[in-house]
């Protein structure tokens, strides 16, 4: 499966109707980015159960905001709605397979439990 172009419009739809989406934030005239779009798209052909995102933060200036973009490329990572990667750079494929692994072995129970502790530790 190639990957999808993620705008404003679609990106919350596609994060919480999709098991695991991988979205990669990016720029035409990123050079790490350009490095980093064919270890991505491999890696979506290899996992065609995970939907593999990408946002043009020149194009979606609003989202790229909204998800706090401040560095270019950055890989996140949702499982059943939940960011549970996030990490600027350029990613080897071995390490973006490594990440791949690790979100799928997730146990999203304990996940959520965490961050249900979490919010109720942080004073409103």
């Amino acid at each position: 499966m190639a990957s999808l172009t993620l705008t404003r419009d679609s990106f919350e739809q596609t994060v919480t109707d999709n098991p695991i989406v991988l979205v990669d934030f990016w720029a035409g005239w990123c050079g790490p980015c350009r490095s980093f779009a064919p270890v991505f798209e491999r890696a979506s052909e290899q996992h065609p159960d995970i939907v593999f995102g990408k946002v043009d933060t020149e194009a979606e200036q609003a989202l790229a905001v909204a998800a706090r973009i401040t560095s270019i490329p950055t890989l996140m990572v949702f499982r059943d709605g939940v960011l549970v990667f996030s990490q600027p750079g350029a990613l080897p494929a071995a390490a973006l397979e490594q990440v791949i692994r690790g979100v799928r072995d997730l146990d999203m129970t304990e996940v959520r439990a965490a961050l249900a502790e979490r919010t109720a530790a942080t004073p409103a």
